[in-house]
């Protein structure tokens, strides 16, 4: 079992959370969190609404895609977009993973830019699970990523934001000042193939430029944005994982269309890579 507390605080009253036990975190004011037998630690907000995030089939299929390289130009773009740009330091570097999946991502970037301490944090506690399995030593929590966030101001060099929620006044509060915050999102000509079958969901023109104009509200300066686009040969197994790694998913689930199920097809990845510096 792995847990830094020096990310991380109170839920409920924002104090510094301390190991209390083995077994158990607090902070001052007397509010105690158990920690999973996984490794991880459930910081949810009073009240918080009941939503539960990716479930497993939809990370497993994740898990089964990433794990093939179908994605590896995406993290090996963040890995050159972290490594490039974080200024220099004598200890390692923290990264917080916001919205952390499977681990994947944080992973690749922790070994390519020699990550210290490293944060794992997602809706899902499924996720958080397989992500901490895939990261060892690395902290992770069960949070809602649209509250405030139950992390210490200034405790990541690097945070990640990959197809993820985002939340630009807690990732500037947690980011430290001259850190990195890296977004991936899609661009509009992502899975273009699925979408002309009605197997992947519509993505909007222009979400780079809205990321940059939301961050740069709360703090952050554009560094650099870099498209990722190629085309994967896909096999129907391959089409499969695609639509059901992501929200797509639950479109089908309710009876939207399946890719089609024969033959090879060409399927674009377009992404765009935007790094963002903390003033």
């Amino acid at each position: 079992m792995s847990i830094d507390s020096t990310w991380l605080r109170c839920p409920n009253c924002f104090h510094d959370l301390e190991p209390i036990s083995d077994r158990v975190l607090g902070c001052a004011l007397g509010h105690r969190f158990d920690l999973a037998k996984s490794g991880g630690v459930t910081l949810l907000p009073p009240r918080a609404p009941r939503t539960l995030g990716d479930d497993r089939r939809m990370l497993e299929a994740r898990s089964d895609l990433l794990e093939s390289g179908a994605y590896a130009p995406i993290v090996d773009t963040l890995a050159e977009a972290g490594g490039r740009r974080v200024l220099s330091r004598q200890s390692s570097l923290r990264i917080a993973d916001l919205g952390c999946g499977t681990g994947y991502y944080a992973r690749e970037l922790s070994a390519a830019v020699d990550g210290g301490s490293v944060l794992l944090a997602d809706r899902s506690a499924t996720a958080v699970r397989m992500a901490v399995r895939a990261v060892p030593r690395a902290t992770g929590v069960v949070l809602d990523l649209w509250r405030p966030l139950p992390l210490r101001d200034a405790s990541a060099d690097i945070a990640i934001n990959v197809f993820a929620p985002r939340n630009p006044p807690e990732f500037a509060r947690v980011v430290r000042p001259g850190g990195l915050l890296l977004v991936v999102v899609p661009s509009a000509s992502h899975f273009i193939e699925l979408r002309r079958m009605g197997a992947a969901l519509d993505v909007p023109d222009g979400k780079a430029e809205l990321v940059t104009a939301q961050f740069a509200g709360v703090g952050f300066a554009a560094s650099q944005t870099t498209r990722v686009e190629y085309r994967l040969t896909t096999d129907a197994r391959m089409r499969e994982l695609l639509v059901d790694m992501g929200p797509a998913a639950r479109h089908h689930i309710d009876g939207g269309s399946r890719p089609d199920a024969s033959g090879e097809l060409f399927v674009t990845v377009s992404v765009d890579v935007v790094a963002l510096r903390r003033a």
